[in-house]
This record gives structure tokens, C-alpha cells and sequence, in this order.
């Protein structure tokens, strides 16, 4: 009896490891595929991706992103001009000219650009080179919105470099909207996003590549992001000159017309809130 026993729970311990050794192969395998040492790439440089997003209202998790930017925008900025960092096809820029402000849309990125001046002909949008606000003028803008941009630029030293920047266009006591994917986001599955199927998602560390899927679009193949950590952006916000006014994480009411997912209890967003100091 105690030799059926042990040779059953021996069978038992042998298949549960095969599986376990199974599962470490396969998150191997994917690892080497989804290299983190890769380098990172700017998505939305793709002429197909960009024809993609540029199609993009508010849809699903999206619409969380903006829903609560016309009070927030409303309580920390003055009204008059308006920068879109990293405007793409100019979906924000679009945004906060229908908030009143006077708004130039900038991008590194030609294919989003030409996009932009297609959906707004009078629209006011500029060419810069990447980490660099070349030609914007100095005290300048009352308001820069930067929604999702940081989750595509790679490296502390360029995002911190950036913010330096916007500190030199601002207007003295200007306010800076920065608008990101949350570290929870890589790690759930949502309405308009799958990330779960990326298993390097749940051990990235602040500045490893993660990547998602964007299901509200036709074009399937993964997006690079990279991951940065509340705390690195707020060492990012202090070593540029910026304090924080406040720190938003949207959810969903469960009232809207949207299947959701994991929104109304997870925020897949981070709005920080700036001032220039």
C-alpha cells in the first residue's frame, strides 16, 4: 500500500514539473524573442501603424485618458497657448483646441505629421528632431499636454532632458500635463489593450521594453513602450524644476457603454499634473 502511495505521488511531483519545466522553456523562449536588451524602436514611426492610430478618436480605455483632462486643464492652467508634445496625428491637438487654447503640435515623426495636416488644415503642427524642442521660443506657452508620449522615449537621461526643455518654454508658473500608461496597465488585459500575452510584461523594471497590443485598430503587432516607475518620474519632475499639483489615476464608473475589462478597478492611466517652479 505505502509502495502504490509513494509510486503515485512520485508520478504525481514528476508530471508537475515537466509542466513547470514546460512553462520556463516557453517564458525562455519568449524572452529571447521579446528581447529586453533589444534596442527600443518608436512605433509609430511605421507608416502603417501611424495610418492606424491616426484613426483613433476616444475610444474604449482611451476614453479615460481624456475624460477627466477638460476639468483638470480647467483647475491648474490659463487659458492662451498651448503646446501638444508629441502631438502624432494630432488627436490632442485637436483636443485642446477645442478647450480654446491656441495650440502647435509637435512631433519627430513625418508620416503622424502629414496625417495631422490631412484631419486639420489649418492646424499649426512642427517638425522637431527627436529630444530636442527645436525653434519654441522661450516663456512661451501657458500649457503643454503631453499625452502618451513618454511611454515611447527611451532612457531617464532623454525624458528628464525633455522636461528641461518644457521648463524653458513655459510661461513662469505654466502648468505641464503629462498623460501615461501606468505600470498596471502592462499587466492586465483592458478593453482597448492586451498585454498579458507578453510574460517579459510582468518582470520588467523601470526602463525595460514593454509592449502591448492595440485592439481598437487593424493593425495587430505589438508596440514597444518602456516602462518608467512613479518614482523615476518624480525624481524626473524635480531634477527639471516641476512640482507636483496632483496625481490622477482615472477609472471607470461601470455606467458607460463600454465593455470593460479590469477598468473600473485598476487605473491604466497616470495624469501628473505640473507646475513650473
Amino acid at each position: 500500500m505505502d509502495e502504490q502511495i509513494n509510486h503515485t505521488i512520485g508520478s504525481f511531483l514528476s508530471y508537475n514539473i515537466t509542466l513547470i519545466l514546460h512553462e520556463i522553456q516557453y517564458i525562455i523562449t519568449f524572452l529571447s524573442f521579446y528581447n529586453m536588451e533589444t534596442p527600443f524602436t518608436n512605433s509609430y514611426a511605421d507608416t502603417t501603424r501611424a495610418a492606424a492610430y491616426a484613426r483613433l478618436d476616444f475610444p474604449g480605455t482611451y476614453y479615460l485618458a481624456f475624460r477627466d483632462l477638460p476639468k483638470l486643464i480647467e483647475t491648474y492652467a490659463s487659458k492662451g497657448k498651448a503646446l501638444d508634445f508629441g502631438c502624432g496625428a494630432g488627436r490632442s491637438t485637436r483636443f485642446l483646441q477645442s478647450l480654446g487654447y491656441e495650440t502647435t503640435g509637435l512631433d519627430i515623426s513625418a508620416e503622424m505629421l502629414a496625417l495631422a495636416h490631412q484631419l486639420d488644415k489649418g492646424g499649426q503642427y512642427q517638425l522637431i528632431e527627436d529630444g530636442q524642442l527645436n525653434g519654441v521660443p522661450d516663456n512661451h506657452f501657458h500649457l503643454i499636454l503631453s499625452a502618451f508620449t513618454f511611454d515611447n522615449i527611451s532612457t531617464l537621461e532623454k525624458k528628464t532632458a525633455l522636461f528641461r526643455e518644457f521648463h524653458r518654454v513655459l510661461k513662469a508658473g505654466g502648468c505641464m500635463i503629462n498623460l501615461v500608461s501606468s505600470p498596471e496597465l502592462y499587466v492586465n488585459d483592458w478593453a482597448s489593450f492586451q498585454t498579458t500575452c507578453f510574460p517579459h510584461n510582468f518582470i520588467a523594471q523601470s526602463g525595460d521594453i514593454v509592449n502591448t497590443i492595440i485592439t481598437d485598430t487593424d493593425d495587430p503587432r505589438p508596440v514597444d513602450d518602456e516602462l518608467c516607475t512613479n518614482a523615476d518620474y518624480r525624481n524626473i519632475y524635480d531634477e527639471a524644476g516641476f512640482a507636483i499639483l496632483k496625481t490622477h489615476k482615472p477609472l471607470a464608473t461601470g455606467k458607460e457603454p463600454i465593455a470593460w475589462v479590469n477598468e473600473t478597478r485598476i487605473a491604466p492611466w497616470t495624469i501628473y499634473v505640473l507646475r513650473k517652479i
